[in-house]
């Protein structure tokens, strides 16, 4: 199986596994807050049923999509980017809402097999190369479906899929910095961790400056903006720190992630 093709596969596994802990859940559970300021369980799935329509359309009419980007940008000015975003999908039933998100992916995977390892896909900052833009949309999965997860007080088991969200996190460690407008520090860092299943990751050069280690599981919640850095296990020095404090392993704008448990959370 080639890497595209398991991404393509890992993709649907963790929609899947996401989609088993919100199908059975009550109304009143699908408005539980969610760790994400403003956000329920509903909109979290509205979130990833808005922007995996966007990706099919990314992949198959790149000319359509930069008319939606231009529309999201305008209507993120005039109405805000969750009421541009989400009106729709709040408006939904639970059943409706599941419904369209369920669509919206098989959509995006029917699409996805389209692409060949020289794809490159237009997205809302640079274009990414099929792998990356799918690994993306995995992130993306597991991210919300973690907010999720803790909303609901119910554990998602970590799998082998974190893979590819942990090397995602590596790779964007340059973006980190340009998203703030800062310069990314001299010096190399290298990523070592332990996977669900006992392996050892790593990415980066055994002599670099600076070494990340720790359960891969707490790294892709740190790169993924879910946990902070002083509350999980990682282990780094002053290089690795200045980095896991800005770390965004998505596109946009900046975003500061969650502040320490007891601290006024200052980066």
């Amino acid at each position: 199986m080639s890497e595209l093709d398991q991404v393509r596969n890992d993709l649907v596994a963790e929609q899947r596994a996401l989609d088993a802990v919100v199908a059975s859940i009550t109304d009143v559970q699908w408005h539980s807050a969610t760790p994400s300021p403003g956000w329920t369980v509903a909109d979290q799935i509205g979130h990833l049923a808005y922007f995996d329509e966007a990706a099919r359309t990314a992949i198959l009419s790149p000319e359509r999509f930069r008319t939606n980007v231009r529309e999201l940008f305008e209507g993120a000015v005039h109405k805000g980017l969750d009421e541009f975003t989400l009106a729709t999908f709040r408006a939904m039933t639970s059943a409706q809402l599941l419904a369209t998100w369920r669509e919206n992916r098989r959509a995006l995977a029917e699409a996805a097999q389209g692409l060949g390892e020289e794809s490159r896909v237009e997205w809302y900052g640079p274009s990414m190369g099929a792998r990356s833009f799918l690994t993306a949309r995995l992130m993306e999965t597991w991210a919300h479906g973690t907010d999720i997860a803790d909303a609901l007080g119910v554990v998602i088991p970590a799998t082998e899929r974190l893979r590819h969200i942990a090397q995602l996190g590596f790779i964007t460690r340059k973006w980190s910095y340009q998203v703030r407008g800062e310069e990314i520090p001299d010096g190399r860092v290298r990523v070592r961790l332990s996977s669900p299943g006992g392996a050892e990751w790593t990415w980066g050069d055994e002599d670099a400056d600076d070494e990340v280690s720790g359960p891969a599981q707490e790294f892709c919640l740190v790169v993924t903006q879910r946990r902070h850095l002083d509350d999980t296990t990682l282990q780094t020095g002053e290089l690795g720190r200045h980095w896991l404090l800005r770390a965004q392993a998505f596109a946009g704008g900046p975003s500061q992630g969650p502040r320490a448990k007891g601290t006024d959370g200052t980066r």
